[in-house]
Formats: C-alpha cells, sequence, structure tokens
C-alpha cells in the first residue's frame, strides 16, 4: 500500500503544491490516504471551483468526512458534487485493488 504523494509538486503552480501538501498531511492517516491519493490522480487537472471545493474540504473534522466517504452516515446534501461523487469513486476503486 502507498503511504505518500507519488505526484511530484515540481511544476505546480504554488495553490496545488499547498493543496498537495495538505490533502496529505490532514491528520489521520486514513484520511491523508483517501483525499491524498485522490489529489495525485486529479489534482494538475482541477479548475478553480474543484479547488475551491476541495480547500472546502479540508476544513471539515476528519472523523466526519470519513464517515461520510465510508457510508457511515449520509453526507450532507451540499457535499453532493461531481467531485465528491468522484471522489467515492476513486476511493471505491482504490479499496478494491487493496484488497
Amino acid at each position: 500500500m502507498t503511504t505518500g504523494t507519488r505526484l511530484s509538486s515540481e511544476g505546480l503552480d504554488p495553490r496545488r503544491r499547498r493543496l498537495l501538501f495538505r490533502c496529505w498531511h490532514r491528520g489521520i492517516r486514513e484520511m491523508d490516504l483517501i483525499i491524498g491519493r485522490f489529489a495525485d490522480a486529479r489534482l494538475a487537472a482541477m479548475g478553480d471551483p474543484e479547488l475551491d471545493e476541495l480547500e472546502g474540504w479540508l476544513e471539515i473534522p476528519d472523523q466526519q468526512f470519513f464517515a461520510w466517504v465510508n457510508g457511515a452516515e449520509p453526507a450532507p446534501p451540499e457535499l453532493d458534487t461531481p467531485l465528491f461523487r468522484a471522489l467515492l469513486d476513486f476511493h471505491r476503486q482504490d479499496a478494491s485493488k487493496a484488497q
């Protein structure tokens, strides 16, 4: 299991560099892996609205966001966005590869 970023920050603008670091250093390791891997895969191609949304995710407490991603609790309607659904799909695919 990969435990750190595979995306080089070289060539990323300062905002994306900062976001990549924050995605891999959220707090609990599970969230680092979920959000960090997603950032590795998608960050470079995200537009400003997606970057804004990703920044917003980083303000949500780890345990709450983890419960939403894993389906332990329903995510609030305002979180039901194409980017959040992409994260859920990515997480499910990533989890099935690990098995």
